[in-house]
């Protein structure tokens, strides 16, 4: 089947083109998350000619697949270092999806926290670590010119503490990982200790495999990882705790790569400052993944036999 014919089984919402290449935004039926889901995707120019590598932009809490789209400027960068971003939602939505009972923004739709939830009402639907891992990345292979073996994640906030926590516990998925402003210790900030206590419970081993100074304590294998953060954020202290990261980083031994920001605080004018250099951090360890499969195919085809006549 040609990808053409496997974006047809996709509805289509929206198509722009943009630097050479095609921003598009398309909904399916999720099995895993058991409603309809929405995301967007950034081809870049190559994707007309190969297979591109990709890279998953997973955003805060309030926002959709559309946040980063329209805000942070991306689609250059991408085009000319030939890098897809995909943008996922940050929860399952519809009108049987659970949400914060009390209407609060920190928690519910809008606010999944890329975990598997546990707890009743919410593991009906909020299995968005599921959805990131598994399902998302079969429906874009089956669908579009990328090469989702070679994939990267970044991501802004919870979508920080996202990217960060999935490719600990997936090291040898993805080829780098980076964020701004994450939330790096949920288990020790309001936003966490709610978001965790309602979707996971109050068994605290749980939580552990979704807090990233928890999960590096861990020994995981390293990958390389990046994190800006603005000093003017206003949820630095509180909500975000950088100096946590960077303590469990030392104790561990673990490389990062922690770049404090003078005057930037937590908005898209922040990721939109830096958000080319990310991609070009990115772009670099998944070429050089590139390089090396061809390599690897070139020593196999030259050692068949027949070949070296």
């Amino acid at each position: 089947m040609s990808h053409a014919d496997d974006r047809d089984a996709l509805s289509q919402i929206s198509a722009n083109k943009c630097f050479g290449g095609q921003q598009l935004r398309y909904s399916h039926p999720s099995p895993t998350l058991n409603c309809s889901m929405t995301f967007s995707v950034y081809l870049p120019p190559q994707a007309e000619l190969h297979s591109v590598p990709v890279l998953y932009w997973l955003s805060g809490l309030t926002c959709s697949d559309e946040n980063f789209v329209n805000k942070a400027g991306a689609q250059r960068s991408a085009a000319h270092y030939g890098i897809a971003i995909v943008c996922p939602d940050t929860s399952p939505r519809g009108p049987d999806v659970a949400d914060d009972p009390e209407g609060a923004w920190d928690f519910g739709l809008g606010a999944g926290f890329y975990l598997n939830a546990g707890q009743s009402p919410w593991s009906r639907h909020y299995r968005m670590y599921d959805y990131i891992v598994s399902e998302l990345p079969r429906v874009l292979a089956k669908g579009f010119p990328l090469d989702t073996a070679r994939s990267s994640l970044s991501g802004h906030s919870m979508g920080g503490h996202g990217a960060l926590t999935i490719a600990l516990k997936n090291p040898r998925r993805y080829r780098s990982v980076s964020a701004f402003s994450p939330v790096c210790a949920p288990m020790q900030c309001p936003w966490g200790k709610k978001a965790f206590g309602h979707y996971l419970g109050n068994d605290q081993s749980q939580w552990r495999e979704y807090d990233t100074t928890e999960l590096l304590r861990a020994n995981p294998v390293q990958l390389p990882m990046r994190v800006d953060q603005g000093d003017a954020d206003g949820f630095l202290d509180e909500q975000l705790k950088t100096e946590l990261l960077a303590r469990a980083c030392r104790e561990t031994g673990y490389a990062i790569d922690i770049r404090m920001q003078a005057g930037y605080d937590h908005s898209y004018f922040f990721i939109a400052s830096f958000i080319e250099e990310h991609i070009r951090f990115h772009a670099g360890h998944l070429q050089a993944a590139g390089a090396m499969a061809s390599k690897a195919n070139a020593i196999i085809d030259t050692s068949a036999p027949g070949n070296n006549r």
